[in-house]
């Protein structure tokens, strides 16, 4: 109750309506797997050239996971975020520079191929203290490094024949050493930066101004791939910090330090993915990372996995989802596209394009709608051609076919969308993905209920929330019935909950939903019309 102690007027808000549900995000992807650096600690992307600034380009054979992105973005995908998954032992480089320390900003050996260079900033005549520094990296070094190394930033050198441009640059201009200042070098690098995070150190951050230093004069060092291959177990990744980095003092401090979770355990703490998908698991044991992909989002129950068959699966008699859950949908065949970096063919798994479809559907029509019949945009052909007669047989066992259409100028499509379940109530993806979107909506949006009174008031307040929220949702189609009695229902009363729930703290609300099911099977009889028939 308020206080009224003295006399005078009192102005008070009151919340009377129903709380609003916003619905959650249903097309941002997770993605795991080998880059050719960045980050380690999942980092969200939107785009194909903004991914290729943070982890580089193509690895050839090494990693399908460009070419996922890449088709994700194709086919309509806005937003994902890339886990980088790295060897075991693998070790960051660092360069310490009078009191600045650098390091690349994930482990790896590309780490050693990062140039800093310290000059004097645009403004040095007025204010020797500032300076600029400039970080340059290679895929590969020059073979003229460092020796007959040109400095590709020096416009005197545009035109020398030796010099090799970089494959990313970075220049920060009028830096300064002054803890606090907005110019920081530390607090401007470090939030910015694509490739290198620095922080101060020994000497604190007014030690002094970093000598100067040409890109000749050594790249950051120490960056290694551990043991050259990655494993099922670098998947799951770790929590805290990784490659046994302790991180001194800084003044100021280092905005987002390499000690961050890793793997699968820092894509589980990412609320906002809601399809996730690693395109490497099938140089695996389906059992291996496959399987704890799957077990994140049965556990999370907010996510939903795409996998995809091992290559050279030709013998359908013998394909089969590699485990039973509502959770995931799994996918035949491979699908065949271009490859700009070696300029040829390549096969890739389909998951990463299809990732993008389910994006693109969610986007144009909504989650509820069957993320099937719709184009893999930029597939050039299959591994393996599926016919009817193939469908007939892995489409009951839960083997979303990719088919190509193309003879009847319908191009290459997804033609499949059921779950890995053997459960009829849940065979289907949009069922299963329209549920996940609904709980983790009305989650998020009921934490107000908690520890308010638990009696009739309060039961009245979360239906009427609840009711409002499945009544857009099913006026946009995605619940069936001509009526709201027919769509759903919500009861939160007496008869959800006894008294020995109401004494234990137990608030109990009941929600019923008539989901949308697609038309797998669109069946016209038709027979002559006689004169017989028509008596």
């Amino acid at each position: 109750m308020p206080e009224y102690l003295s006399p005078g007027v009192y102005i008070e808000e009151i919340s009377t309506g129903p709380k609003p549900i916003e619905g959650v995000g249903t097309s941002t992807a997770g993605f795991l797997g080998m880059t050719e650096r960045g980050p380690e600690t999942p980092k969200l992307v939107s785009g194909w050239l903004e991914f290729q600034r943070w982890f580089g380009g193509y690895l050839g054979g090494d990693s399908f996971l460009p070419f996922a992105v890449q088709g994700f973005f194709d086919n309509g995908g806005q937003r994902c975020f890339i886990g980088r998954v790295v060897p075991t032992g693998s070790g960051d480089a660092r360069l310490t520079h009078g009191a600045l320390v650098f390091s690349a900003n994930g482990r790896g050996a590309w780490g050693s191929r990062v140039l800093v260079k310290i000059d004097n900033g645009t403004q040095a005549e007025d204010d020797t203290s500032v300076f600029r520094v400039s970080i340059i990296y290679y895929t590969s070094l020059p073979d003229t490094y460092p020796g007959d190394f040109v400095d590709p930033l020096d416009p005197r050198e545009a035109t020398n024949p030796a010099r090799v441009g970089p494959d990313h640059t970075e220049v920060y201009d009028n830096l300064t050493f002054e803890a606090g200042a907005g110019n920081n070098a530390v607090t401007v690098i470090n939030a910015a930066s694509q490739l290198v995070k620095c922080w101060w150190g020994g000497g604190g951050a007014n030690a002094a101004r970093p000598a100067n230093r040409a890109f000749a004069d050594g790249p950051l060092e120490g960056g290694s791939d551990g043991e050259g291959q990655l494993v099922s177990a670098d998947f799951e990744g770790a929590e805290g910090p990784v490659g046994g980095i302790t991180l001194p003092d800084q003044d100021p401090p280092l905005n987002e330090p390499l000690g961050r979770d890793t793997g699968l355990v820092a894509m589980g703490k990412v609320d906002e993915v809601a399809i996730l998908l690693a395109p490497d698991e099938v140089r695996f044991d389906p059992s291996e990372v496959t399987g704890r992909i799957i077990n994140q989002c049965e556990e999370l129950r907010d996510r939903f996995a795409l996998v995809s068959v091992q290559q050279g699966e030709s013998d359908v008699s013998q394909l089969r989802p590699p485990q039973d859950t509502t959770y995931g949908a799994f996918y035949y065949p491979w699908i065949e596209i271009f490859d700009p970096a070696a300029n040829q063919p390549r096969l890739v798994p389909p998951t990463g394009h299809v990732a993008g479809i389910l994006a693109r559907t969610d986007i144009e029509r909504g989650v509820h709608k069957a993320p099937a019949n719709a184009v893999v945009r930029n597939a050039r052909g299959l591994e393996f051609p599926v016919t009817k007669a193939m469908q007939d047989m892995l489409n009951p066992r839960g083997v979303n076919c990719i088919r190509d259409f193309r003879s009847d100028g319908r191009g290459i499509r997804l033609w499949g969308a059921r779950t890995m379940s053997s459960d009829a109530e849940w065979k289907y993806v949009n069922v299963r993905r329209l549920f996940i979107f609904v709980e983790e909506s009305i989650e998020e949006a009921t934490q107000w209920v908690v520890f308010e009174p638990n009696h009739e008031p309060t039961w009245a307040r979360v239906v009427r929330s609840i009711t409002n929220f499945l009544i857009r949702i099913w006026r946009e189609g995605a619940l069936r019935g001509l009526t709201q009695e027919e769509a759903f229902f919500v009861k939160c009363d007496r008869t959800t909950m006894t008294q020995d729930d109401i004494d234990n703290g137990r608030l109990i609300c009941y929600i019923g939903l008539a989901p949308v099911k697609p038309a797998e099977f669109v069946i016209f009889r038709i027979s002559q019309k006689t004169l017989e028939a028509q008596g």
